[in-house]
């Protein structure tokens, strides 16, 4: 089935099955590997794109769901909470192996684009659906409140 899409501001139109995972649409047909698989049940976040603003985990949304959104993946996404996120991310040396990165990433995001002065509670329950397996939550809650106080600047 035709099956268009608007990935990072770029239209693609695709002959894929509509059941298909965003995510292996995006990595597969795409090329895109920032995204990452990690569990395939929405479970570990490593998958998280935004959708129509909205972090999403593209590892259990068919394909069929994305016709006519907006999709923003790690590689192309680009606001002022982006920037801080990244800049954040780097001035503290958050990601250990970095597989999770991306998921994080575009959660920390998508918290500052609602909420620009996070309590630790706050962040804690936008961040609880990634896991990072090399534990570097701590960095991570930093990283958070770093990019808050750079936007407030």
């Amino acid at each position: 089935m035709q099956l268009d899409f608007d990935v990072n501001g770029k239209k693609h139109s695709l002959d894929i099955d509509p059941q298909t995972p965003l995510l292996w649409v995006i990595r597969d047909e795409l090329r895109l590997t920032g995204t990452k698989f990690g569990c395939g049940i929405a479970q570990c976040g490593a998958c998280t794109v935004m959708i129509d603003g909205q972090p999403t985990r593209s590892c259990v949304t068919p394909a069929a769901a994305v016709q006519g959104v907006k999709i923003e993946t790690i590689e192309a996404i680009d606001s002022p909470e982006a920037r801080a996120v990244k800049a954040a991310w780097v001035a503290i040396d958050v990601p250990q192996c970095g597989y999770c990165q991306s998921g994080q990433i575009i959660s920390a995001i998508a918290l500052l684009s609602e909420n620009r002065a996070p309590t630790d509670d706050d962040i804690d329950g936008a961040m609880a659906g990634n896991i990072c397996r090399c534990a570097t939550y701590v960095r991570i809650r930093q990283a958070i409140k770093d990019a808050a106080a750079m936007l407030k600047e």
